[in-house]
């Protein structure tokens, strides 16, 4: 009995000994907050590396996405400003140095807009004509007239539709009639379009190439590769540099005079990632879009790709009222001089002018 008592105090006591806390012999390096959390633009986050016990750092070395934005000499918290960030997944590292050495751990964070964008209605102004034979991709106003882009496949790759011929055309806004065409290769699915000077800029959707004509007259003045994002969508020119979307929510900064990539933003409001950004326009200081296959139009701060405000305009061409024929929503122009916003959609019959209106 005493033999068994012994074995039972034995066990006991390795049970107990087993439950007790074990300092770490690794370095593995731990950061919080955990990863996926999610924080309003202008909100501090408090930032801490975790490591073993046995580890005695000389320093802590802080950095997002690869750059530093602070350090600490023990395990304190860092406080980290956000005002400044671009939103999205922002990547967290931690560097621990001890005696010349580092280990390092990171996390992530998602960084979303301070403020829900705001709600706005719209009043058309004036309704003019518009060809139901041209599928709108892009839409630019300039000297008097409309420049447009229009999409489709003849002979498309295999797992696409036939559809209209792509084409790139000047158009009298009055009359709606075609002042200038010329058709792509029927083999090419024509996009976005912005105008550089004396030269018209289009994308392709999947064919990876970018077309640079004379603005006169039309002809093909060079091509350039595009391998920029997933696909060529919309494209808008503020002056100094090109946008460009792609079908997710990332809107890609273009050189104007290479058409290379210089830089980028993602697109998030108050809720997430705002996906199937298409047609921009550049409108005093902001990046307007059409979000492909809703009624909608965005407003977007092309320096941090927050959503500013929201435009509801489900009941100006009503999807129950269309004709024939008719798709979505696409195609936004700006007279800067005159103050007037234009926009029109796939095959419509009409290019509205119209006034947006807070709600």
């Amino acid at each position: 009995m005493k033999y068994k008592f012994s074995l039972l105090i034995a066990a006991a006591g390795l049970m107990l000994g087993s439950c007790k806390p074990t300092v770490q012999s690794d370095n593995t390096v731990t950061v919080s907050p955990e990863a996926g959390t999610s924080y309003k633009a202008g909100e501090a986050v408090s930032v801490k590396a975790h490591y073993p016990q046995n580890v005695k750092p000389d320093s802590i070395v802080y950095l997002v996405d690869s750059v530093r934005v602070g350090s600490m000499k023990d395990s304190s918290a860092l406080s980290l400003k956000t005002d400044s960030m671009h939103l999205g997944p922002r990547v967290i590292t931690a560097k621990v140095y001890q005696g010349g050495k580092s280990q390092e751990g990171s996390t992530n964070i998602v960084l979303l807009p301070a403020k829900a964008p705001q709600q706005f209605t719209f009043k058309v102004i004036k309704t003019f004509p518009h060809d139901t034979t041209c599928f709108t991709e892009g839409l630019v106003y300039q000297d008097g007239v409309f420049y447009e882009s229009g999409g489709g496949y003849l002979k498309p790759p295999q797992g696409q539709q036939v559809t209209n011929q792509s084409s790139l055309r000047k158009v009298d806004p009055a009359t709606g009639k075609v002042l200038k065409k010329i058709m792509l290769d029927s083999a090419v699915f024509g996009e976005g379009i912005s105008i550089v000077g004396n030269k018209i800029i289009q994308l392709t959707y999947h064919e990876k190439v970018g077309y640079v004509y004379d603005k006169e007259t039309f002809a093909k003045l060079s091509t350039f590769p595009n391998n920029v994002g997933v696909e060529g969508w919309g494209m808008c020119f503020d002056g100094t540099k090109l946008y460009m979307d792609d079908s997710t929510n990332r809107i890609w900064f273009l050189d104007k005079d290479t058409y290379k990539q210089i830089g980028f933003i993602d697109v998030y409001d108050d809720k997430g990632p705002v996906n199937s950004i298409n047609e921009l326009e550049y409108i005093d200081g902001k990046l307007y879009a059409n979000i492909w296959e809703t009624n909608n139009i965005i407003v977007i701060d092309p320096k941090t790709g927050a959503v500013l405000e929201k435009i509801d305009l489900t009941s100006l061409y009503p999807e129950d009222k269309r004709s024939p024929g008719a798709d979505v929503l696409n195609g936004i122009a700006y007279d800067a001089a005159g103050k007037r916003i234009f926009i029109t959609g796939k095959k419509w019959p009409h290019v509205y002018q119209v006034e947006f209106l807070k709600k």
